[in-house]
């Protein structure tokens, strides 16, 4: 039997698919849309096949994933980073998605985040040089280690950060028209999703309306419902989305509540549905709606540091700041960019098997 790491993409992706859809319900139309998304470029190829990282990188990379263990986002790229509101109504800045939070090797977070700036550099026109982008990621992530890292709270501090993120909420309106435009859900919801979903609104007793969102691509094909209502003059959005379990643990909650971090108060793993706050600015920021005058080594710093500022949730930072010393320095730029040419060569191979 061939190992996992050794099959082609197309067969490598029927197998995770097969096993995804033993354990939770999948949408098929949504499936369809993310192996069209996959064909379309290399960056969303990226995206939506954390799977094919999993079952390749140790191989790709070698020694690189001998290396201290902490609760890893997983699948972490320069698009997993976005706002919300913390506790205090403050806006934070950092990573918003942790559906593959899982013990791995601190280096799986920082070569999957170095080797997405490389694809982004192509597909998003993220205007840096290679080798300069991976520093400032790894720069960052070890001035953190050092200080012992800090949350990106943008109402205080980080004005460029700030500028950067607050850039796409000129116009909240088209943010609710695109959420009321969606289409409501026909077919009979769950009663453990609407009882979820009642219990994250400002009031239990509102008036909803179900709808059925297309977002994400890693977790494209699972289910999603969101609930609209108006809540005192304003409107309102909370999501169910299905989790996956991987060998029957989900590690969301505890991811969220470690490290040095300002949560949304209104994030919450129920059961075996993640339930969200949707808003204007707390959301994913994505590359393309960002200015295009912007400082790009800043903000691939700004995203080390917050790696780790996830990792610091996990006991042993001083065996990685050890484990980083004994690597040469140009460790990171070279197992994402092996990384990089495997993506590019699966993707090629999934775009010519595509019809």
């Amino acid at each position: 039997m061939k190992d996992r790491s050794e099959i082609g993409i197309v067969e490598a992706t029927a197998r995770y698919e097969a096993w995804l859809a033993q354990r939770i319900p999948l949408v098929k139309p949504d499936l369809e849309l993310k192996h069209h998304a996959m064909s379309a470029g290399i960056f969303p190829f990226l995206r939506a096949t954390f799977y094919r990282w999993a079952a390749r990188w140790r191989a790709l990379v070698g020694d690189v994933a001998a290396a201290p263990t902490v609760l890893a986002v997983g699948d972490l790229h320069v698009e997993n980073f976005g706002t919300w509101r913390d506790a205090e109504g403050r806006l934070v800045w950092g990573v918003n998605d942790f559906d593959e939070a899982w013990p791995l090797p601190y280096t799986n977070d920082l070569v999957r985040l170095a080797a997405s700036a490389l694809v982004a550099r192509e597909y998003h026109d993220l205007r840096i040089d290679g080798k300069e982008a991976v520093g400032a990621i790894l720069d960052g992530y070890q001035e953190a280690l050092e200080k012992g890292g800090h949350a990106f709270v943008l109402a205080e501090h980080h004005t460029a950060l700030r500028e950067m993120a607050l850039y796409r909420l000129h116009d909240p309106e088209s943010f609710w028209d695109k959420l009321e435009s969606l289409p409501t859900v026909k077919t009979p919801v769950p009663e453990v999703v609407l009882t979820s979903l009642r219990r994250a609104l400002p009031e239990g007793d509102l008036q909803l309306r179900i709808v059925h969102r297309v977002a994400g691509l890693g977790s494209l094909g699972r289910q999603r419902f969101v609930a609209l209502a108006v809540w005192r003059g304003g409107r309102v959005a909370r999501e169910a989305k299905a989790l996956a379990p991987l060998a029957e643990k989900i590690h969301y909650d505890a991811i969220l509540r470690r490290g040095v971090r300002c949560p949304d108060p209104c994030v919450r793993v129920d059961g075996a549905w993640l339930v969200r706050r949707l808003a204007p600015d707390c959301s994913r920021v994505k590359l393309n709606e960002l200015p295009r005058k912007r400082d790009e080594a800043r903000l691939l710093s700004a995203m080390g540091w917050e790696t780790a500022n996830v990792h610091l949730g996990s006991p042993g930072s001083r065996a990685i700041r050890a484990d980083l010393k004994r690597r040469d320095k140009h460790w990171l730029y070279d197992a994402a960019r092996r990384l990089t040419d495997a993506i590019d060569d699966d993707w090629h191979h999934w775009r010519k098997a595509s019809p």
